[in-house]
């Protein structure tokens, strides 16, 4: 099992005053099982499990669809990939 842990910067809180609710609601029909979603300062951090996203990738492409689904019309936001752990069995 690998938990990745992915944030999205350049969205303000007041911008988004729902985000978290939004995001662990979007992430409940996916594969990934969120472990935690915040506002970390300006930066909105998820981080979830998953038994096949070795890099992180899967992770932080279906993190930024739900920022482009909720957040329309927000110019500049970015997606990274801040870690990848094992967790667990692999």
């Amino acid at each position: 099992m690998f938990r990745v842990t992915v944030k999205c910067e350049g969205i303000l809180p007041t911008d988004w005053p729902n985000a978290v609710a939004d995001v662990a609601e979007e992430f409940v029909s996916r594969r990934q099982k969120v472990v935690d979603a915040r506002w970390d300062g300006d930066a909105l951090i998820l981080v979830a499990d998953s038994d096949y996203d070795h890099d992180g990738e899967a992770l932080a492409d279906e993190f930024s669809d739900t920022v482009a689904a909720y957040a329309p019309g927000t110019p500049g936001y970015r997606v990274r990939i801040l870690s990848v752990s094992v967790v667990g069995a692999a």
